[in-house]
């Protein structure tokens, strides 16, 4: 059996500058990046998630309420939706996009181009463990860990690979997590925006 690396939505709609920013995500896309070329050998593969929006409905708010309504973000086609220019994704063996026409946070509700899911995918190469990286912490990261969990995975969060929206939803997540088996190392990543 095998290790992977999951990626989530490190885009840049989701680091500094972009729509809905998370605070340190430009920090954490590199802090992914040496980590993979520091540890090689860590992870025998290594995928990615991307928020990729199309027509996601009430997902968008006008105002949003920050709750269930967002800014516009990750729209399919816009510099927005690409990975961040710190991310090397030279080892990102597949791309699972997510939430095309609905609201979607967990990279488990993703699909390949070629439509395969996420654990399919993972199944396919003999993954049973995994560590999840990438931005939010309380948000996608959060629901991406709990699925992986759930799908019977071994899973852990690198929490230090991982940028949080705020004190509070984080705390909540990570309870969360906890309570699902999820392991978790180091400590998010919380700046004020």
């Amino acid at each position: 059996m095998a290790n992977a690396l999951i990626i989530v939505d490190v885009q840049n709609d989701f680091c500094e500058g972009g729509s809905l920013a998370v605070a340190g995500g430009a920090g954490v896309a590199a802090g992914i990046s040496r980590s993979l070329a520091s540890e090689p050998d860590r992870w025998a593969h290594v995928v990615a998630t991307k928020d990729y929006h199309v027509d996601p409905g009430a997902h968008f708010g006008d105002p949003p309420d920050f709750v269930e309504s967002w800014p516009r973000h990750c729209v399919v086609g816009t510099t927005g939706s690409e990975f961040h220019r710190e991310l090397d994704t030279a080892r990102v063996e597949a791309i699972f996009h997510k939430g095309e026409h609905a609201a979607a946070y967990s990279g488990f509700e993703g699909h390949a181009d070629d439509g395969e899911c996420l654990a399919d995918w993972l199944r396919r190469h003999d993954v049973d463990r995994v560590d999840v990286v990438g931005i939010a912490t309380d948000h996608c990261v959060r629901a991406t860990a709990l699925d992986a969990a759930r799908e019977g995975f071994a899973t852990t969060v690198l929490l230090e690979l991982t940028a949080a929206v705020a004190p509070a939803t984080t705390d909540v997540a990570v309870r969360a997590m906890d309570g699902a088996g999820v392991i978790m190392h180091g400590q998010p990543v919380i700046r004020a925006a």
